[in-house]
């Protein structure tokens, strides 16, 4: 008889690199979609394959499928995946990560309006989009819309939180 081990699986934080988050808004039916983007860049030390590997078990620890399964968030409490939105920032936390970014004033008036932000984090990574360096909306746009990124991602919408005071 064999069996399957259900414990999480540590990953190794070093071989995550560096991960970058970028906020976007998109045109939608209903009005702006407020999208979050997630991916490492893979420059691990042991290369972009090693980040690719740490990322999915990151996400697999963090009860996050990778290849479509979009993941309601609001449905699931126990899930240790969150977001909050606060000083005209964004925050991504799981464990073994926090994420920040500050996103742009469409964006955080498309998350006010709706409540969320629809997350893909991908395994896959992009070494072009460093952070501090200019993006083309194009090259977001076939980066992030490609086949390979969005099969190889994480699709959650993660409800915004606010500090309470």
């Amino acid at each position: 008889m064999t069996s399957t081990s259900s414990e999480t699986r540590p990953f190794g934080a070093a071989d995550l690199g560096t991960l970058v988050v970028l906020a976007w808004s998109g045109e939608a039916p209903d009005g702006d979609m407020p999208y979050l983007l997630a991916y490492p860049l893979g420059d691990a030390p042991n290369g972009p394959e090693a980040s690719s590997a740490a990322v999915a078990q990151l996400l697999k620890n963090a009860g996050l499928p990778v290849g479509g399964e979009l993941v309601d968030a609001a449905t699931r409490p126990s899930l240790p995946v969150s977001m909050l939105v606060e000083g005209g920032q964004a925050v991504v936390t799981m464990p073994g990560c926090n994420a920040q970014c500050v996103p742009p004033p469409e964006w955080l008036a498309a998350v006010a309006e709706r409540g969320y932000a629809y997350l893909v984090f991908t395994t896959r990574p992009w070494p072009e989009a460093e952070p501090g360096k200019p993006l083309e909306a194009d090259a977001l746009a076939a980066f992030a819309g490609s086949e390979e990124t969005l099969n190889s991602a994480a699709h959650v919408v993660l409800p915004a939180r606010k500090l309470r005071g």
